[in-house]
């Protein structure tokens, strides 16, 4: 009899913390689902939430959105809605101010022909003084040559004349008596100005040619 009240007493004693034992583990499971449902998850929390301000403003500026915007600099030349290209207008400067007179120099008479004392008292204008007329230059009365060598042979000066036309300049030989021998003169001209054969001359010494200007009477 006593060995069944003790092992009746074992039995309930073994139930009783079977079920003790499975609600301290509901606690427990309660306790740590709460516990992570509050703590935040590394990574995920971190993510800022978004929200619909948030979605429309990326919207508009993705809508605005030019890929050639770094391009443009400081002065951005942005595309118009029929595709061509819109320049932003320059800055309006500002007009220059017009320096102001003194109130004396109106009246400073300006140097020219003498005035009718009458016209001075009434205060009639100044006339402007006649244009003077240019003096015409003087006709030279010389035509000038350059000269680009004589020779005592016409191969040579025939020679001497292709050189000259290869350096783009055009020259003729010329025949003269001196000393009872045949001379064959190159000589570029006649030029009607002093100032245009020096400046022939000058050509030609630059490419390493000798020459010497010449003075004709007309």
């Amino acid at each position: 009899m006593r060995q069944q009240q003790r092992a009746t007493r074992q039995g309930g004693g073994f139930a009783m913390g079977l079920i003790v034992g499975l609600l301290v583990g509901l606690a427990l499971a309660l306790g740590v689902a709460l516990y992570v449902t509050k703590v935040p998850v590394p990574f995920i929390n971190k993510v800022p939430q978004r929200s619909a301000e948030h979605d429309a403003a990326e919207m508009e500026r993705n809508k605005n959105w030019d890929p050639n915007a770094p391009l443009y600099g400081n002065n951005p030349v942005r595309p118009n809605a029929s595709g061509g290209t819109v320049t932003p207008a320059p800055a309006a400067s500002a007009p220059a101010a017009t320096p102001a007179l003194p109130p004396t120099a109106a009246a400073v008479p300006q140097p020219g022909a003498p005035r009718d004392p009458a016209a001075i008292l009434d205060g009639q204008p100044a006339e402007p003084p006649a244009p003077a007329v240019a003096a015409r230059p003087a006709v030279d009365p010389f035509s000038y040559f350059v000269q680009a060598g004589a020779y005592g042979r016409n191969e040579d000066a025939e020679r001497q004349r292709a050189r000259l036309a290869m350096l783009g300049f055009t020259a003729k030989v010329t025949e003269r008596e001196q000393s009872g021998r045949t001379i064959y003169r190159v000589r570029l001209g006649p030029y009607a100005h002093k100032d245009e054969a020096d400046g022939v001359k000058q050509k030609i010494d630059d490419a390493g040619i000798e020459s010497a200007l010449v003075r004709v009477q007309r």
